[in-house]
Parts: C-alpha cells; sequence; structure tokens
C-alpha cells in the first residue's frame, strides 16, 4: 500500500530521529540528502540502503581524521604532494615516493631530517605527520625544546611517568628541533626512554640543523648515545636538506 505524502513525511522523520539517537550521524545526512531525490528513484532498496552505508563509513573515516589531526597539533599543513624538489634542496624525489607508500608506518621506522635553518624541515615532517594521520594513525608533534620544559614541568606535578607514557604509545611521534643545545644528564636519561620505549614500536620523525653524524656530541655521554643512537638510526631514512633558506626565498619573492 502506497503512503500519503503526510505519512512518507512522517515516517522519514520517525527515521532520521532513530538515526541520530544511534549515531548514524552520517546516515541520517545522507538520508536526508537523498531522500526525494529524481536520480534515486530507480534505485532498489539494497541499493539505497548501500549508499547510506557508504555515506556513514565516509562520515566517520572523516571525523577520526579531523580528531588525529586536532590532536597532533601539526606546527604547519601540508601534505607530501607538495614537497618542493627544487635541484638546490638535495632533495630526491625517490625518497619521498617511497615514504609516500606508507611502508615506513607499518614497519614503525623512523625518519630523521637535518639541513639549515628556514630550509623545510619542519614542513616536510609535518607533511609526514598528515600523511600518519590519514592512513588513521596516531600522531604528536612537539618542538624538541618544548619537549624538555613538559618533562621538567611534569617532574614538579609527579606526572612525569605518564607523559612517558603518553609519548611511548602514540604511533608517530614528530620532534622538531633537536640538537640546539647539548642535553643535560635528566634530559639524556629521559631521551633514551623515550626512544627505549618506541623502538620498534612506533615511528619517530626527528628535525636538526645538525647531520646524525653530530647527534653523539649533542647527547653528550657516550655510552648513552650510543644507546640512543642505535635505537633513532637502526632502519631510519635518513634525509638531508641543502641550500637556503626557503623563507628567504619566499620572502624576498613577496618584494
Amino acid at each position: 500500500m502506497k503512503l500519503s505524502k503526510e505519512a512518507l513525511n512522517m515516517l522519514n522523520e520517525q527515521t532520521l530521529t532513530t538515526m541520530h539517537q544511534l549515531k548514524l550521524l552520517g546516515m541520517a545526512k545522507g538520508f536526508s540528502e537523498r531522500t526525494g531525490r529524481s536520480d534515486h528513484a530507480g534505485l532498489s532498496h539494497a541499493e539505497f540502503v548501500g549508499l547510506l552505508v557508504d555515506d556513514e563509513k565516509a562520515y566517520r573515516q572523516n571525523a577520526r581524521l579531523c580528531r588525529l589531526l586536532k590532536s597532533a597539533h601539526l606546527r604547519q599543513v601540508g601534505s607530501l604532494e607538495d614537497v618542493d624538489y627544487r635541484p638546490a634542496r638535495g632533495l630526491v624525489k625517490q625518497v619521498i615516493l617511497e615514504l609516500s607508500r606508507g611502508e615506513w608506518l607499518s614497519s614503525r621506522q623512523n625518519v630523521l631530517i637535518s639541513g639549515p635553518t628556514g630550509i623545510g624541515k619542519s614542513f616536510l615532517a609535518c607533511a609526514l605527520g598528515n600523511q600518519a594521520c590519514r592512513a588513521g594513525s596516531t600522531t604528536l608533534y612537539l618542538r624538541f625544546p618544548r619537549l624538555i620544559e613538559n618533562l621538567y614541568a611534569a617532574r614538579a606535578d609527579h606526572s612525569h611517568l605518564k607523559l612517558l607514557s603518553r609519548l611511548s604509545k602514540v604511533n608517530v611521534l614528530v620532534l622538531d628541533d633537536f640538537g640546539l643545545t647539548s642535553l643535560s644528564e635528566p634530559e639524556r636519561k629521559d631521551f633514551l626512554e623515550i626512544v627505549e620505549d618506541r623502538y620498534q614500536v612506533g615511528s619517530t620523525i626527528i628535525t636538526s640543523q645538525l647531520p646524525p653524524k653530530q647527534w653523539h656530541a649533542i647527547i653528550g655521554e657516550p655510552t648513552m648515545a650510543d644507546a640512543i643512537l642505535d635505537r633513532l638510526l637502526h632502519q631510519a631514512h635518513k634525509i638531508e636538506l641543502k641550500g637556503d633558506s626557503m623563507r628567504k626565498r619566499e620572502h624576498s619573492e613577496k618584494k
């Protein structure tokens, strides 16, 4: 029996209410948009429901991505598709293409990016962090100096172990501006704990003005430096950028 227009509208409203109660927000949005569309008139019930299921899936994926990006606190917005391959930068396109496949995430490999100030290290690190979020990986961006400050503050309020635990559990940890100053004894110990906890458990991205071969001196105490670097460098992707500051170039181009 064919329902009247009023009865059909009432039924649709009840259906929407139920969808919202069940938190099927993507399906509810799709139902509102698709109901009454002329190009959907010939669809079977199964086909129409299939479209609504796709709407719900897309909604949930997008909502999860938004949550991951928000909690990542990435310093810059960018993607690997936006990377600048000017020859002077010394950036090998094949390396970025390999990283874009995402195997470094599933294999829990590290990415170490070095180069002079303003060359685009942070942008590349954040682009990789963006890629990780889109792959469904929890991600956290921190400047290394801010990490040190947070660790000192955590000792003061007795949340030190909680912070270390949080850093160990995130899938991808981005540490920007490593090596601006030499590490003190407590900083070395904390860094070793972080690297040890994350070894073969998650991926760590580190940017530095200094190449990895000079990190030993920055870390300090030889035994601890060896332990830290052994875990960071194992199966790591090393990217060394060269050339003039991108910020200076962009500034001059705007003049």
